[in-house]
């Protein structure tokens, strides 16, 4: 018997796709804004040294420690009912930042934020799961879905200067408010709602050896990119690391748990999730580095390295939105292996591009690496949450989310590590000489604190220490690129081995089921 062929989404599917585009691209905003807040916010609040730390961390935190948890909590109470509640709180939380008036304030604002921002990612990805169902749609639609991510990304430092430009920092936080109010307004009426008709009760105490475990292995892993190796953070990542195995093990014993561990054993689901991973990591890297350099060796205004890193963005919306397009001429594996492969020639051109000097140079590389990147995010995703059957795709879409988060926190770790003992290797050998011990300690440590030291050393000797710096941390970024480029390359030769022979990543993964009735 022919399988069934799934429902086309239809006018109000679309219309809500559009809807559902909108706190996705709050949610990477609103982890842009703030950096171009810090300065202004630092001199009216006077946070200290920590409690800055902590209003920056917290909000990155606990959307990664709650994803798990609340993408699970939608599968139980309503994709569309979480993301209203996620919404509300979301508003609430930015109007509390806004007007926060000490550093404490901003900080249990942040943390609700982070919470609430939770909620945003999950459902949105799995309310599209459960509305488009034809394969090809839905391909197309996450497309979109991560788009706005990348949108948001791109336009948030934009936005956010322009608003600093002429109000107080705290109106940074007001750009959620009237996008929120729009939500819930229309959000009733052209969203449906999904729940799981067979969930059981949330498990508590799973949900907090979640948290706990992704916000010990977070926490460890920012510490090694902070203050490089050292024993607090590898005893966090354990930490991490055996709560994780308790909660794992939990969830084989419980009738219904927060995830479906068995999942793990498809091929499909596990290599998209790893490939998720794998590509977070280098692109995350390559952004976090890339940015510091247009600004500290080439001398560029934030506004100006935001300009030049214009193009990528849109090169990654472009990529993103024809990926459906590039699967009906090739298999998906085939489309994730060429991208990873087009950014791995991006990354070698980046190190070339790096020595030279040149922004053009850079910014055609950056461009060149998240358009072969785009379609690996859109593919893999579309993959992990067509794994699962509709009424658990919040599960799916969580650990989808919780695995970038990882990702990007280890890139920017591991990374981050190369490139700090690489310019302090260099710093100690070539640069220090005859500079005072409290400056030469500030120069050891960052690229940012040469800079500030250069400012005070007789010119000829600050010109060429600040040379020397210079040419350090780009001889991070040229070895952490071509590290990247390995990666990307390794990682397309992994998806090829793994579904060599299939005429899709898993037969199971792009054939619908049949679906639940919705529950309005």
């Amino acid at each position: 018997m022919a399988p069934e062929t799934p429902p086309r989404a239809g006018r109000r599917e679309w219309i809500g796709l559009a809807v559902l585009a909108l706190p996705c691209l709050l949610y990477s905003m609103d982890m842009t804004v703030l950096n171009l807040a810090v300065p202004a916010l630092s001199a009216d609040l006077k946070p200290t040294s920590s409690q800055l730390l902590w209003i920056v961390d917290i909000y990155g935190f606990l959307v990664a420690g709650s994803l798990i948890t609340m993408g699970t909590l939608g599968d139980r109470i309503g994709r569309r009912k979480l993301l209203l509640i996620g919404a509300t709180l979301f508003g609430l939380a930015s109007v509390f930042a806004a007007f926060a008036t000490t550093a404490e304030m901003l900080i249990l604002a942040r943390a609700v934020l982070g919470v609430s921002a939770a909620t945003l990612a999950p459902s949105t990805l799995s309310l599209l799961r459960n509305m488009f169902h034809d394969p090809a749609e839905r391909t197309f639609a996450i497309g979109v879905w991560i788009s706005a991510f990348s949108a948001g990304g791109a336009i948030g430092p934009v936005v956010g200067g322009v608003l600093l430009a002429y109000f107080w920092w705290g109106s940074v936080f007001l750009i959620a408010v009237p996008v929120m109010i729009l939500l819930l307004a229309v959000a009733p009426f052209l969203l449906p709602e999904f729940r799981d008709p067979e969930a059981g009760r949330l498990d508590i105490p799973s949900a907090a050896l979640s948290l706990a475990a992704v916000l010990a292995v977070i926490y460890g892993i920012k510490g090694l990119a902070e203050h490089g190796v050292g024993v607090e953070p590898f005893l966090f990542i354990l930490a991490g690391f055996v709560i994780g195995t308790v909660f794992f093990r939990r969830q084989k014993k419980l009738d219904d748990p927060l995830i479906d561990v068995r999942l793990f054993r498809r091929a499909a689901f596990s290599a998209a999730l790893a490939t998720n991973l794998l590509t977070v990591f280098v692109a995350f890297g390559s952004f976090f580095f890339v940015a510091q350099y247009l600004q500290l060796v080439l001398g560029l205004t934030p506004f100006q390295a935001g300009l030049v890193s214009l193009p990528s963005s849109l090169a990654f919306i472009v990529g993103s939105m024809l990926t459906q397009k590039m699967t009906t001429r090739a298999r998906p594996p085939v489309i994730m292996a060429g991208g990873l492969l087009v950014a791995a020639m991006g990354f070698v051109a980046q190190s070339w591009s790096a020595q030279a000097e040149s922004v053009a140079a850079m910014a055609f590389t950056f461009t060149l690496f998240s358009l072969g990147l785009a379609p690996v995010f859109t593919l893999t995703t579309d993959l992990i949450v067509g794994s699962v059957p509709p009424e658990k795709a919040g599960a799916a879409a969580a650990m989808s989310e919780t695995g970038a988060e990882l990702g990007g926190a280890l890139g920017v770790a591991v990374l981050g590590s190369v490139v700090t003992a690489l310019y302090r290797r260099t710093m100690e050998a070539d640069a220090l000489t005859g500079v005072p011990a409290p400056m030469a300690e500030a120069a050891r440590d960052t690229l940012g604190g040469a800079l500030a030291v250069a400012t005070e050393l007789p010119a000829t000797l600050g010109g060429t220490f600040l040379s020397t710096a210079r040419d350090a941390f780009t001889g991070g970024l040229v070895l952490t690129s071509l590290a990247s480029a390995l990666i990307a390359f390794l990682t397309a030769v992994l998806i090829l081995g793994i579904f060599r022979g299939s005429g899709t990543p898993d037969t199971e993964d792009r054939t619908e089921k049949p679906v639940p009735a919705p529950a309005e």
